[in-house]
């Protein structure tokens, strides 16, 4: 069996590739044209992406399509961390590392997938973070954890909160293909990160800044769609 550390290794050589950019820049174009179209996606606030530096960018999550509907908003690569399982066919492993994804031990530490994403942001990196964790169904935002504050306090990196209206019934869960409902996504300001050294009670009412953020990009979406 592989060990993980091999397979982040792999990851990471596959990913700093050449070939690896060239593919992503292809089924980002892909996406963008076909995907997009056939959803008919409307953006806003996409100006909120805009820069070169890293960002921690946290949407809704509704459906299996949100991570790859975002992919066309940001120039840069998105990374995304992955479990472990993905990557154990190698064809299928050095496409996800072409695409971003890095893989995480399931069930590991929260402190050992830290790591590896503040690695990821530490190097300049768009990092896709779902505040929610799993998918959940309708429109009103429940209670975040604070692992998206601890993770942007020890980067120093802002968040920005995306909401995404149409992915569910487009491609709820059990469903192996979209249909065409009409996607409306909505990027909001960014949302500077709490100091290094917040103290737990801290990151707790930035998580709650982010929750009502979060709700207000999600009702802004919603009420363009």
């Amino acid at each position: 069996m592989i060990m993980n550390e091999e397979l982040q290794l792999r990851s990471q050589k596959t990913a700093a590739s050449k070939a690896a950019s060239v593919v992503y820049a292809v089924t980002r174009f892909l996406l963008r044209v076909f995907l997009w179209s056939y959803l008919r996606v409307e953006v806003s606030g996409k100006e909120n992406l805009s820069g070169k530096d890293a960002l921690i960018m946290a949407p809704v999550h509704r459906s299996n399509l949100d991570s790859i509907l975002l992919a066309p908003l940001h120039k840069r690569r998105m990374r995304a961390l992955a479990k472990e399982g993905l990557f154990k066919f190698r064809p299928f492993a050095w496409y996800l590392s072409a695409l971003g994804a890095f893989p995480i031990r399931r069930g590991s530490a929260d402190r050992e997938s830290v790591k590896i994403a503040k690695t990821l942001l530490d190097n300049g990196a768009t990092l896709l973070v779902f505040p929610e964790g799993t998918r959940q169904g309708g429109d009103q935002i429940g209670e975040l954890f604070d692992g998206t504050a601890y993770l942007a306090a020890k980067s120093g990196v802002p968040v920005v909160p995306i909401g995404i209206s149409g992915t569910e019934k487009a491609m709820g869960s059990g469903s192996k293909l979209p249909k065409p409902y009409k996607v409306r996504i909505c990027v909001g300001s960014p949302i500077p990160a709490p100091d290094k050294n917040s103290k737990r009670s801290s990151l707790s009412n930035w998580t709650q800044r982010l929750t009502l953020e979060l709700q207000a990009a999600q009702d802004a979406a919603k009420a363009s769609a």
